[in-house]
C-alpha cells in the first residue's frame, strides 16, 4: 500500500507540471494538469492511479474484487479532493497552498487504502465485480473527454484565467 501511495503521489506531482514542460503538447494535456481548476487536480491523482492499474491489474487482476476495488479507489479521489478543498476554502475564506497539496496526498492515501481494503475483503458477488468494471470504464471515458470538452461549472473553471480546459491554461 505504501509503495503504490508513494509512486502515485510522485508521478501525480510531476504531472502537475508536465503540460508546461512538454511545451503545451495537447496529447500530454489529456493526462497532465492543463490549468489550476479543481478537475485538473483530480486528474493528476487519477492519471498515475490509472497507470498504476497496469501494474496492480497484472498483480491482482484475477482477484474477484479487483475492479470494484479499483473503481472505488478512483471514486474516492474524485470525491475527496473537491469536498475537502471547497470545505476548507469555505471555512477559511481563502486558499492555502500547503492545504491544497495535503488534500492531494490525503485523497491518494484514502483511495489506495480503500483499494487494498476492498481487494483483501470478502469476495463480492459477481454483479459488484461487473459493476466495478463498468464504472472503471465510465470513469476512464469521462476522464479522457473532460479536458477537451470540460463542463462549464466551477469544478472545471480555472480560478486564474476564468476559462475551461486547455483554454484555461495561463
Amino acid at each position: 500500500m505504501w509503495f503504490s501511495f508513494i509512486i502515485i503521489s510522485i508521478v501525480g506531482t510531476l504531472f502537475h507540471f508536465l503540460y508546461d514542460w512538454s511545451g503545451h503538447n495537447k496529447m500530454i494535456g489529456l493526462f497532465a494538469a492543463v490549468n489550476e481548476s479543481t478537475w485538473e487536480h483530480i486528474k493528476i491523482a487519477l492519471t498515475p492511479s490509472l497507470l498504476w492499474g497496469l501494474i496492480d491489474g497484472f498483480l491482482y487482476g484475477a482477484n474477484p474484487n479487483y475492479f470494484l476495488a479499483k473503481s472505488m479507489s478512483l471514486l474516492t479521489m474524485i470525491v475527496v479532493i473537491p469536498v475537502l478543498f471547497y470545505l476548507y476554502s469555505y471555512l477559511l475564506k481563502k486558499h492555502v497552498l500547503i492545504i491544497d497539496i495535503l488534500i492531494f496526498y490525503v485523497a491518494i492515501f484514502l483511495g489506495q487504502s480503500l483499494f487494498y481494503y476492498v481487494l483483501n475483503g470478502p469476495v463480492v458477488p459477481y454483479i459488484f465485480s461487473y459493476s466495478g468494471a463498468v464504472l472503471l470504464f465510465i470513469i476512464f471515458g469521462f476522464y479522457m473527454t473532460a479536458t477537451l470538452l470540460p463542463l462549464k461549472n466551477f469544478l472545471f473553471k480555472d480560478p486564474i484565467t476564468k476559462k475551461y480546459g486547455l483554454k484555461g491554461h495561463k
